[in-house]
């Protein structure tokens, strides 16, 4: 007996919508084993936006309806259980527990341990009657002394954390909200506050919070048909919390806009006291789909004095912010490389800084250079072998930008030119490196309005986020290079001029990656 979603449905005739969803839960964990019961017949649930659609067209409650739909309205689809089936996606999503009270729609989704074609009796199923009691239970507690929309307010902000109590991983263990409500308060009141070991004193002075996010994206990029590129985000939160009290109380958010990646491999501080349990199961392992957890992220927490890492997570993000391909063709002494860099429409187009890095390793000095350049200006390091294109703070109105040219080489000096075991022949690689201030590119965002502080005083939250490159790098295409799958990176000795036996005795490195032997 488990519940896959709950759902609290304020209904607004004459808006766009006819509604706005005030509440939802998922449950990751319980949907996954639906999809394992339900088979081919699953159908996973919806975002908020469809679900929120489907559910007043089927209760009649939108404002633009005709008269009577046969597909719903006809003698063979009276409903006299409160139990519907939502058209979404080419698919049912049955059983739809939902009832309307109030201008209130209470619906939840149960689980169904068994295949749902063709229907099974509901009597058969007993999450129908446990995602009730679990209406009802809610049903009751926003009703009990409710005079205003400030107290709904603070009764729906009140509704996370009381479900991990009542219905923890989607198993209602009490209906009566009301004694969550009631066992919180008290072990708030008659816990007497003690000086923790691990905390080893207390702040004076003005209250304050702040919240730092930084995504570092890394990339590996080829243009070649056999070989895929691979990217991926890698954030941090940083926090600073100044606030006076021995135990000070924060909760601490993190949302994503509509188009936002989620996020994924979250990991936390150990002064972090709760979770959702659909935090905790997002992996990167698993397929993304239209059911993967996308916030908002609450972090209820006991922060210490010093600065702390919150959490730190991964994220599947459909597009590298830069797309580009490095030609680099040998001729004697000289080198002939052609460099496109394209900014996606998607990503903001103002950087603190933005460089593209072209070293020449074991090679001679640098004797000339001569280039064209579409943007930015190129500066020649000539003792170090190597080039930099300054593209500065913009890309250009088209979003793209060209660098061509042909470098020559003078003698080569062992003692004074770089060596790299890898980099030899054509094999060779371009670096960028940027950052981009207040802005990220899963487009998770801390809003201030959402940090919830439980101490005394108003403390002053600030927060800041920003993007920046890591181990960014766009391959020669016209040369054999290294190759990863994800986080592993496979190494194709074959292009290295060096014996084999020669290398077994040490290992290479690859840019601070440690590199198995062959």
């Amino acid at each position: 007996m488990a519940q896959r979603a709950v759902w609290l449905i304020s209904r607004e005739p004459g808006t766009p919508f006819c509604g706005t969803v005030r509440f939802s839960r998922r449950y990751p964990t319980v949907e996954k084993r639906a999809k394992v019961f339900n088979g081919a017949s699953y159908v996973p649930i919806p975002e908020d936006g469809p679900f929120l659609k489907a559910l007043l067209f089927e209760l009649r409650l939108l404002d633009d309806e005709e008269d009577f739909i046969e597909s719903r309205d006809s003698c063979s689809h009276i409903n006299k259980t409160s139990v519907y089936g939502l058209l979404i996606g080419g698919g049912e999503l049955w059983p739809v527990v939902a009832f309307l009270k109030n201008n209130m729609i209470y619906a939840c989704v149960p689980l169904v341990e068994q295949t749902l074609s063709p229907h099974p009796p509901l009597i058969s199923i007993s999450g129908i009657s446990q995602g009730f009691e679990l209406l009802f239970g809610v049903q009751d507690f926003l009703s009990l002394s409710q005079k205003n929309d400030t107290e709904l307010n603070t009764k729906l902000n009140q509704l996370p954390d009381l479900l991990l109590q009542a219905c923890p991983f989607g198993t209602l263990l009490d209906a009566n909200l009301q004694n969550s409500l009631d066992s919180i308060n008290f072990a708030s009141v008659t816990h007497s506050q003690k000086q923790p070991a691990w905390k080893v004193g207390t702040y004076k002075g003005k209250p304050q919070v702040s919240i730092s996010i930084t995504e570092k994206v890394k990339s590996m990029q080829y243009d070649k048909q056999d070989i895929a590129d691979t990217w991926q985000v890698v954030g941090t939160v940083t926090c600073k919390c100044d606030l006076e009290g021995i135990m000070p109380n924060v909760t601490i958010s993190l949302s994503l806009p509509t188009n936002g990646s989620p996020l994924q491999d979250i990991l936390v501080h150990p002064c972090v006291t709760s979770l959702d349990s659909a935090i905790l199961t997002s992996s990167s392992i698993d397929a993304m789909d239209d059911s993967a957890f996308s916030g908002p992220y609450k972090f209820p927490l006991t922060p210490p004095l010093e600065s702390f890492n919150l959490c730190y997570y991964t994220s599947q993000v459909p597009v590298p912010p830069i797309l580009g391909f490095y030609q680099m063709k040998e001729e004697e002494i000289q080198v002939k490389i052609t460099v496109n860099l394209k900014l996606h429409e998607s990503v903001k187009n103002n950087f603190e800084f933005c460089e593209a890095h072209i070293p020449f390793y074991n090679r001679g000095p640098i004797t000339h250079v001569d280039y064209k350049v579409s943007f930015g200006q190129l500066e020649v390091f000539r003792e170090k072998s190597s080039l930099v294109w300054i593209i500065g703070q913009k890309f250009p109105k088209s979003m793209e930008i060209n660098l061509s040219g042909t470098v020559t080489f003078g003698a080569k000096s062992h003692e004074k030119q770089s060596f790299d075991e890898i980099c030899i022949g054509g094999t060779a690689y371009l670096k960028l490196h940027f950052r981009i201030l207040d802005y990220t590119l899963t487009g998770c965002y801390a809003d201030q309005h959402s940090v919830q502080v439980f101490a005394s005083g108003k403390p002053k939250i600030s927060t800041h986020r920003k993007l920046i490159s890591s181990d960014y790098y766009i391959w020669n295409s016209k040369a054999p290079a290294p190759v990863t799958y994800g986080s592993l990176l496979l190494l194709d000795l074959s292009f290295l001029q060096s014996p084999l036996p020669q290398l077994k005795k040490k290992q290479l490195h690859f840019k601070g990656i440690p590199i198995p032997e062959a």
